[in-house]
Order: C-alpha cells, then structure tokens, then sequence
C-alpha cells in the first residue's frame, strides 16, 4: 500500500514571482506540500503556468495591514519562499529576522539571481545573466560561433529551483534534529555553478582542451552530437565508448577498418560530415528501426509533441494529461512508497483561496470581513493562470 506522499502535512507559504520561484513550489506541492500562493491584488496570476497543485489567496502588502496578514500566515508556516530582490521583504517587515523571532522553526527560502549579497545583488538579470556569471555559459555553443544559452533551463531551473528545493529538503531534515528553522540563500548564480562541478573536477583531464565546440561532449566530436534526417527530424549520438561506437558504425552501414581512429580530433570534422551525409538518407523513423534497442546510443531527438507518444515514455507513464488535457512531464523522480502525486485540477484563480486559507491559519469571519472592507484581500476569482 502507498503511504502518504513525502512532504504531506508540510506548510508552505509561496510569495507569487516569475517562473524559478513558482516552479520550485509546484515541486514541493507534487510531492505533498500544502501550497499557498500569495498574490498581489490585480495580479493576472503566473505567467510560468506552474501553479499545480497550489492555492491563491491575494493580500495588498502595500497597506500596513498586509504584512500583518503575512506574518500570521507564516507564524504557522514551515516554509516561506520569496523571490524578490534583497531588501524588499525586510523594507515589508517580513524580513528573516522578523519571521524567525515570531517563529523559530520557519525555514526561510530565498531565491534569487545572485544572491543576498556580494555587488551584483541588487541587480537585475534572467537566466542568460546568471548562466554567464556562472561560467557554465562560456562552455556551451558550436565551434567558432558565440556561446549558446540552452534555454532558460540551466539557472532558472537547475541552479535555481531544484537547488533550492534541495536546500529546504535538506533543512526540514535538519529541523528534525535541532528543532530550529533557518534561512536558505539561493543563487542562481552559486547553483548553476555548483552545478557544473564536473567541468572543474575535470578541468586537468584532458577532455576540455579544445575550443568551444571542439571537445567531445559538447558537440565537437562526430559520435557525441546530433545529425538531420532525409524527413527534417534529427537523430542524437552518444557513442563515446568504443564498443557502442562499432554499434554506431554498424548501424551506419560503414566500415571501422575504412575510418580514422574514433579519437583522430583531426579526422573528426571531416567524420561528422560523413556522418551527416549517411544519417541525411533515411527518416527519423528508418533510423529508429535500425537503432531502437541496441546499444549504439543513438536516439531520435523527440519534439514536444511526439514525447509523450514514443514508446519508452508510454511504458513508463513519463508524461500526464490534466482536466484540461494539457499534457506535462510526471514528477521525478519516482519514490517506491510515497510517490508524488500531481493534481490534475486545473490552476487556481487568483485569490479563489483567500478566505478559505484564512481560515484554516486562524483568522475569524469577522477579521476576514473587516480585511475586505479595508481592501487589504481579495477573494473574487479575477483570472486564470
């Protein structure tokens, strides 16, 4: 029989930001947090779209009463997790300090693009900024061309969310031990730089020599990049090892004896382009038959919308469909016991939640009347996110 999921019965309280914060409590929220998403009044929600599973209340922190709503939100709270530049939440009287005298156990997230100090704290930057100053940035892009930013994945999401997921993990654990909260300086900077700890372990190995573009995992090296297919589609290899490279070959309909040495860096462009020229002569589909379980490493690169259908993911159950048959990647990863459990409701309105959240945090229906005459909540859905 499953148990409950692993963070049922946590509370945590999501200030409403762009997409690294809101992604990072969703995470939290699949695997059985009780979410709740403060949103500002007139706010047309999260454009990320990344809000299952969470609860809206709107409170106007502007008026000197909304912070108070804050606080007693968060006296009750486990988790806070705000995505503001620092200082603002302390000109708010919602600083660390504050929240942890009126609650010690409070775990305090901070997430941010550079952190909560150092020069570059106050200022603004997206993923690229952070990426960049990270030095991960540097590394990624096609020989004799401009460093290539990978999406807005690798800072905002890796370095930022999951990073920060990872140190509330690790500080309720902790809690369990000393019985005190603490605060949680995220950068997005640090994460994606902690992050790319290989690249540094390996800096003396010998396999980061070359240019940009020129190594061999980042695209220089004809068995470790992708090729096009006669139909548009594209095919990725990955067939470092020499026993999957002679797979590779093989499946190519080439002859190893009539190549260079698979580690000639200088017969490399020119094996990429003989390469290019096989993979050019069949579909995404041929190639997949000829390569589909075996060990060549070699794998059709899917789009968005054929993912869900190939049929590793279906045998897995990888992606799930919500309500709205909006389909999305299923949680990871996968806990034998306490498996995550996304809602499949649709998003919240902005501000559905506010009463109810109120009440269950202690507020009476007089409090919650007085609060809407005085403009400091909402509670009438205004939009979807």
């Amino acid at each position: 029989m499953q148990g409950v999921r692993p963070l049922q019965g946590v509370r945590v309280v999501e200030l409403a930001g762009l997409a690294p914060v809101p992604f990072c409590g969703m995470v939290l929220a699949d695997f059985g947090a009780q979410v709740v998403r403060v949103d500002r009044p007139g706010s047309p929600g999260d454009p990320s779209a990344l809000a299952r599973g969470k609860r809206s209340l709107v409170v106007n922190l502007k008026r000197p009463q909304g912070p108070a709503v804050m606080r007693r939100l968060c006296a009750l709270a486990d988790v806070v997790l705000e995505p503001f530049r620092p200082g603002v939440m302390e000109k708010l009287q919602l600083g660390p300090e504050t929240l942890l005298r009126e609650n010690p156990k409070l775990i305090y997230a901070r997430l941010s693009g550079f952190g909560q100090s150092g020069r570059f704290f106050q200022v603004a930057g997206h993923d690229i900024n952070y990426l960049a100053l990270s030095g991960v940035l540097s590394r990624i892009g096609r020989s004799g061309e401009n460093p290539q930013p990978p999406i807005n994945l690798l800072a905002d999401f890796g370095g930022g969310s999951l990073m920060c997921a990872l140190g509330i993990m690790m500080a309720l654990f902790e809690r369990t031990r000393s019985g005190k909260g603490q605060i949680i300086d995220a950068s997005m900077v640090e994460g994606t730089a902690y992050l790319s700890s290989f690249l540094w372990k390996t800096k003396l190995t010998g396999l980061w020599d070359q240019p940009r573009g020129q190594n061999i995992l980042d695209g220089g090296a004809p068995f470790y990049t992708t090729y096009k297919t006669a139909d548009g589609g594209f095919m990725a290899v990955g067939a470092i090892e020499q026993k999957f490279y002679e797979l590779l070959v093989k499946g190519l309909g080439l002859k190893s004896d009539e190549l260079p040495n698979q580690m000639s860096i200088s017969d490399w462009p020119e094996m990429k382009k003989k390469f290019a020229d096989v993979f050019a002569k069949k579909t995404k589909a041929e190639w997949c038959q000829i390569f589909d379980g075996t060990d060549a490493c070699v794998t059709p690169v899917l789009t968005l919308e054929e993912v869900a259908h190939h049929g590793h993911n279906k045998d897995r159950g990888s992606f799930i469909t919500d309500r709205e048959q909006g389909v999305s990647p299923r949680p990871a990863p996968l806990l034998s016991n306490t498996p995550a459990v996304p809602s499949s409701e649709r998003n919240p309105f902005v501000g559905e939640h506010t009463e109810e959240i109120l009440k269950e945090f202690g507020f009476s229906q007089e409090e919650i009347i007085q609060l809407k005459s005085d403009e400091i909540i909402e509670s009438k859905p205004r939009s979807k996110i």
